[in-house]
């Protein structure tokens, strides 16, 4: 062992573990077996690290990645956290302009992608006019380097001086369809130094440690997957991922791995207890003691069934890419107060009127999360404008996602709505106004609105209503043609599942869609 090997590491990052308990499985593929030693984590992530500093990146730069699920995830995320950079993870179901606009709008400086998404990866070096270097694993087309081969040409030991502690910087859509990069400052100070740092939610919270084994049957791309997956090896435990989400398969990852800890969204507890009871009890599911869920509202009825099938495991939380701050509710909570997310344990909460004044408990506002000192706040990346519109009036250390709310008497955060009407998916955020933009742009459509309508298994589903020009006429196949053509233009996932057509959509004289009109329907 060399003297750079001993080197004393942050308690809470890979390094550290990889001396604690270097064959330790840190990172295990449950579709492909797949996996990644503490060891083996920490030297390619020195190795990328190292390439990093190689192509001239310096603290605060940006890496963005694209990419299916897959154990590479990891190492590229602790090259980065060691190396004081950003990292943004491109959702991979995304098509090519929109993957673009993100890729070069966060003037990202490498990336990182997979021969799997080979499809789109060879079109966006187009878009990223600040790179220097595309890397592509499990395969190579033109245009890119290998991964493998280039990392190998770097030293897997630790370089002397600083590992600046890096962060993610995610995108979160706005009102206009347009993402938006979610930045907070680079924490200044030494990777896995701070015991508030990273994986402390786990830690405190549910009590994770390095015995944990971590399941994400989630996309590491969507941020909750993501800060769970490098909190896991933060703390030494061991991180189970899957390719794709899959309910049998799922049940079975936690009998094969013994899964002690796990987080979902209300989608995927649906999705199990849509399966037949004797493939849900053919597993042994004694090993698990937290289950985590957040990303969406979850149904009361949905919830209590899993109570009845799990127990009093079942953990809630309240945040966002954007958020300050959290609310968590324990099992205990959410049976005392059916619904609620949760009290805030980090922040105080304010809701607040249009004007911004302060409610009473118990009425309902635009929900604000308070940060001190103010510089702790996020940033809309290079978008000045929204980053202060996401700011109280009056407060601008005071943050909102937009959502609304109220508080009770307790301290408890019930939420209502939410602002501009964002459709919540299967817990993925969906914007409208893009959306419609697409619609209206087909010649048959005069005007087109988007609204999210209840959904027992995905929590909402986008619903599109349509007024048409005068000479077409509503119909199944027209219905089927507005959902082909928005298909054919936007990731699926955002587009309409059903369309309703309309003799003419309300508007106020500004030409502001009056959505509470259209929506109200739908959830009478």
């Amino acid at each position: 062992m060399t003297n750079e090997d001993s080197m004393v590491e942050g308690t809470y990052q890979v390094g550290y573990w990889a001396a604690q308990q270097p064959e330790k499985v840190a990172v295990v593929n449950s579709d492909t077996g797949d996996s990644l030693t503490y060891s083996e984590l920490n030297k390619r992530s020195i190795r990328l690290a190292r390439l990093f500093r190689d192509n001239g990146l310096v603290e605060g730069d940006h890496v963005a990645c694209y990419m299916e699920n897959h154990i590479r995830f990891l190492e590229l995320v602790w090259a980065v956290l060691r190396s004081g950079l950003y990292i943004t993870p491109i959702n991979s179901n995304l098509k090519q302009d929109e993957a673009g606009y993100i890729l070069e709008n966060s003037d990202a400086k490498v990336l990182v992608t997979s021969y799997q998404k080979r499809s789109i990866a060879e079109k966006l070096p187009m878009y990223a006019k600040e790179s220097v270097k595309y890397l592509m694993f499990d395969g190579l087309i033109e245009g890119y380097e290998s991964y493998e081969d280039e990392i190998s040409k770097y030293s897997p030991v630790r370089w002397r001086g600083p590992q600046p502690e890096g962060s993610f910087m995610l995108y979160s859509s706005g009102t206009t369809g347009r993402p938006k990069g979610v930045a907070f400052p680079i924490p200044g100070r030494e990777v896995g130094t701070d015991e508030y740092g990273l994986g402390v939610m786990q830690r405190l919270l549910w009590g994770c440690d390095d015995s944990t084994v971590n399941l994400i049957p989630a996309p590491l791309y969507h941020a909750a997957a993501a800060v769970f997956a490098v909190g896991t090896t933060a703390i030494g435990g061991t991180l189970v991922i899957m390719q794709k989400f899959d309910a049998l398969k799922a049940l079975q990852a936690i009998d094969t791995y013994r899964v002690t800890h796990s987080q979902w969204v209300p989608t995927m507890f649906q999705r199990m207890l849509n399966l037949p009871r004797d493939q849900r009890n053919a597993f042994d599911l004694s090993s698990h003691l937290v289950a985590i869920h957040a990303a969406a509202p979850c149904p009361k009825s949905l919830k209590s069934k899993m109570f009845e099938w799990w127990g009093d495991i079942i953990h809630e939380y309240y945040g966002g890419t954007e958020s300050i701050g959290f609310t968590y509710a324990s099992p205990s909570d959410w049976i005392k107060y059916p619904g609620t997310v949760g009290r805030s344990l980090t922040t105080e909460i304010r809701v607040c009127d249009d004007s911004g004044q302060v409610l009473p408990a118990g009425a309902v506002g635009k929900i604000y999360f308070v940060q001190v000192p103010e510089e702790a706040s996020f940033q809309y990346y290079k978008e000045p404008e929204k980053t202060k519109g996401s700011q109280h009036p009056t407060h601008p250390n005071w943050s909102t996602m937009g959502d609304i709310g109220y508080v009770n008497e307790e301290g408890y955060l019930f939420l209502t709505d939410r602002q501009d009407f964002m459709i919540i998916s299967g817990g993925v955020n969906i914007y409208p106004q893009e959306v419609e933009d697409i619609l209206i742009e087909h010649p048959d459509v005069f005007d087109a609105a988007v609204v999210g309508v209840p959904s027992q298994e995905m929590g909402e589903d986008v619903k599109a209503v349509v007024q048409l020009q005068v000479e077409a006429s509503a119909s199944k196949v027209m219905e089927r043609n507005l959902i082909d053509y928005s298909r054919e233009r936007l990731s699926h996932y955002k587009c309409p599942k059903s369309i309703d057509f309309v003799e003419e959509l309300p508007r106020t004289p500004t030409g502001k869609l009056r959505k509470v009109d259209i929506r109200k329907p739908y959830w009478i």
